[in-house]
């Protein structure tokens, strides 16, 4: 064509392709925010009723913050950042490993800086180490770590085998060692040092730490944690029984509690038994031990239960489906659910901040 032809016809297509790329919802062309916003179902539903693009994962880690959208491969978002860490007390980040020294928003070279700066890097497995480059979400060190190791039936029972948790236990504890970490940095800063530091924080490390009283008892015995179920592999009996119209989850942790049971149960002789006198006996025993208290409990309601060790002072509570923990009076008199506004809801039912 004419160059007058040829320019109405690239007018014309910038039109077609400006429409067509407005319709777009994909990553490469407009930021989408937070995976997490779209991990659901469930979604939260609006005043009305009607779904929202919010999900119930995003807004379980997200309240009361406020966003900002920064392209880091531009210099002007790189300066954002900059100028946003030169009056900041702590910066969190969790980009794989290196990313951001590519733009000069290292832990090096900002706190170069602000010296002042507690800068926290959590990643999957660290800064160090052979698998630093690699990605995981939380069942990756829920594996990795020796949590579903120690989790879930007995092998050879139904449904044997290694088990993960139903929450993000290791993205929890994380978050948790995070915490602490960066309260002892702004201490050190403010009562020793007056430098801020660059905190690595592992996920696989958060996890296995967690292990705690389990991989302690693997490291001076050498033995596996048995996988058991609801029950202690340390104390018996202490585990799930089922009862009329539900469940409780028993624990009897010493001699004491354990004749104040067998009393609650009309089994007073039990105590006396060689097989049952001692804790050690009992675990030994557990099978048999059982088989004794699996019919007494089914005989009557959990609630019934629950009252009469309660008030001899043998723990025991009931296995609570979820709207039965939000319906607990204990719970509710804690204020354990709250509520705020939303631009979705009027009054959105939140979990409150556990510390009092």
């Amino acid at each position: 064509t004419d160059g007058g032809q040829h320019s109405l016809f690239q007018a014309h297509m910038g039109k077609v392709y400006r429409a067509f790329f407005a319709r777009l919802d994909l990553a490469i062309l407009r930021p989408c925010g937070d995976d997490s916003r779209r991990l659901g179902p469930p979604f939260l539903r609006d005043d009305a009723g009607q779904p929202t693009r919010e999900s119930g994962f995003y807004l379980s880690a997200n309240r009361n913050k406020r966003s900002i959208t920064v392209d880091l491969a531009r210099p002007e978002g790189q300066q954002i950042v900059r100028d946003l860490a030169a009056r900041a007390d702590v910066l969190i980040e969790n980009y794989k490993v290196g990313d951001l020294a590519r733009y000069g928003l290292d832990a090096a070279t900002l706190c170069r800086m602000r010296p002042r700066l507690v800068y926290c890097s959590i990643t999957g497995f660290g800064q160090t180490g052979p698998y630093a480059a690699r990605a995981g979400y939380d069942s990756i060190f829920q594996g990795m770590g020796g949590l579903m190791a120690v989790t879930g039936h007995a092998e050879g029972e139904p449904g044997g085998g290694p088990q993960k948790v139903g929450l993000i236990v290791s993205d929890l504890m994380a978050g948790m060692y995070a915490s602490v970490a960066i309260l002892a940095a702004l201490e050190h800063r403010d009562a020793v040092s007056g430098l801020g530091q660059h905190i690595d924080l592992a996920l696989l490390d958060a996890q296995v730490a967690a292990l705690s009283h389990a991989a302690m008892g693997y490291l001076v015995s050498g033995d596996a944690v048995p996988r058991c179920g609801t029950q202690s592999p340390t104390a018996a009996p202490s585990q799930m029984y089922r009862c009329q119209d539900g469940a409780v989850m028993l624990v009897v942790g010493n001699k004491a509690q354990w004749e104040k049971f067998c009393a609650v149960i009309d089994r007073p002789e039990l105590p006396a038994d060689a097989r049952f006198a001692s804790n050690q006996a009992r675990i030994q025993h557990r099978g048999e031990l059982n088989a004794i208290l699996e019919p007494i409990l089914l005989a009557q309601p959990r609630q019934h239960w629950i009252d009469a060790l309660a008030a001899v002072g043998v723990p025991c509570g009931p296995v609570n489906e979820l709207h039965e923990v939000f319906d607990d009076p204990q719970v509710r008199a804690r204020g354990m659910l709250a509520h705020m506004r939303h631009p979705h809801r009027a009054a959105m039912p939140m979990l409150a901040n556990p510390i009092r």
